[in-house]
């Protein structure tokens, strides 16, 4: 989110860390200021989860029922600051949820919250179809049937007038909007198909935009020692999740040509996860030229609404994108940042003086505390 570069300096020096919480009856056409519990509001992003945003908190002076709070109709905006010396608060938004459950406290009225996603989740009351018709076009219709009201934005790197052909939707509007299957097993999420992925942001705005790669722009580097934001970094690496070659194509399955598939792998020679020359048409190279240390390992994906040759290969590169960086992570500690979002690149100080790229896949924070904590992604360590 946007932030000047002194405030991004001087986040280690803040003074205070002020908040407050917002509810809404009304779908978000007025907003009531309301105070928190002290250490109640506990705050959790997570790109890997369905619902993007997720939190917890004790509200003060608000009634329960139809008028006050409920699990039915309420929503909330929470929001964090930074208190530099001699400036007014900066505020940052921190997520806006619908109420999932009330309780009565002696000091209030403790609420579990999640974002917009989940209200995208209700079946629809009968399978119908959608589309043909543009994604700038089909998305907003979905959200607003849900959520009226609710924004719809686009960011730079997926083509909202991409042509989205007629789908059955049987299950829910998430299915549709996000990465559902149909009784085939082929995909019918429009953002999927874009190369994309589809989720509410810290304003509640729901927003589509591109799988984030290492090579988006640093956003914030993370430094080690004195006056730095860096507390305690733990590296750890997996294979979980990790594929090197990617397969993805086209079907219909309405007796017109499948697309594909399309391939991509990686091809980098100096990466751990390098998986040869080319896996598909010359699977015998590692062997023949002395590679032994290549290992393949494929996924394939299918889309009813890929059309294209080249829409194919733009979701296999994503595929990739978003599949290699899993093998090394990341936990940290760090200086609060209440700019920072899933999806941000950062550069982390993993050792004295040496610098690596890294996805911010999850981050969890107390509102009016100076720390939060991140779980990152990079690519896998070169050689």
């Amino acid at each position: 989110m946007p932030i000047a570069p002194e405030v991004l300096a001087a986040l280690p020096q803040a003074i205070g860390r002020p908040y407050y919480a917002e509810w809404s009856n009304d779908g978000g056409t007025t907003w009531t200021r309301c105070h928190l519990v002290a250490g109640s509001a506990q705050v959790t992003a997570d790109r890997t989860a369905e619902t993007r945003y997720s939190a917890q908190a004790e509200v003060l002076g608000v009634p329960e029922g139809r008028q006050g709070v409920n699990s039915i109709t309420t929503s909330v905006r929470l929001w964090q600051g930074v208190q530099l010396p001699r400036r007014d608060p900066i505020w940052f938004p921190a997520g806006r949820y619908s109420v999932t459950h009330t309780s009565e406290t002696p000091r209030g009225v403790s609420v579990e919250l999640d974002g917009l996603e989940d209200d995208l989740r209700d079946p629809f009351p009968v399978p119908r179809t959608v589309g043909p018709g543009p994604a700038r076009t089909l998305v907003p219709a979905l959200v607003a049937e849900s959520l009226p009201g609710v924004p719809v934005a686009w960011r730079a790197g997926v083509d909202p007038d991409t042509q989205v052909p007629q789908v059955v939707a049987a299950d829910t509007r998430w299915a549709v909007l996000s990465a559902g299957s149909d009784s085939t097993g082929a995909s019918t999420g429009i953002a999927a198909a874009l190369a994309g992925e589809i989720w509410a942001d810290a304003r509640g705005v729901i927003t589509v935009g591109p799988v984030p790669t290492l090579q988006d722009p640093v956003v914030w580097e993370i430094a080690r020692g004195v006056g730095g934001a860096l507390v305690q970094p733990q590296p750890e690496t997996t294979r979980d999740g990790l594929a090197n070659v990617w397969a993805v194509s086209g079907d219909g399955g309405d007796g017109s040509a499948a697309v594909g598939p399309a391939f991509a792998w990686d091809d980098d020679p100096t990466s751990i996860t390098y998986a040869g020359p080319d896996p598909v048409n010359d699977p015998g190279a590692p062997q023949r030229l002395g590679l032994y240390g290549v290992r393949v390992r494929t996924q394939r994906y299918s889309s009813s609404l890929i059309t294209s040759f080249g829409q194919a290969a733009q979701v296999a590169r994503a595929k990739l994108a978003d599949s290699l960086g899993v093998q090394a992570s990341l936990s940290l500690t760090a200086v609060c940042n209440p700019a920072l979002e899933c999806g941000d690149v950062v550069a982390v100080e993993v050792k004295a003086g040496v610098w690596e790229r890294h996805i911010i896949d999850s981050l969890s924070f107390t509102l009016g505390a100076a720390s939060m904590s991140c779980k990152t992604r990079t690519t896998s360590r070169r050689l």
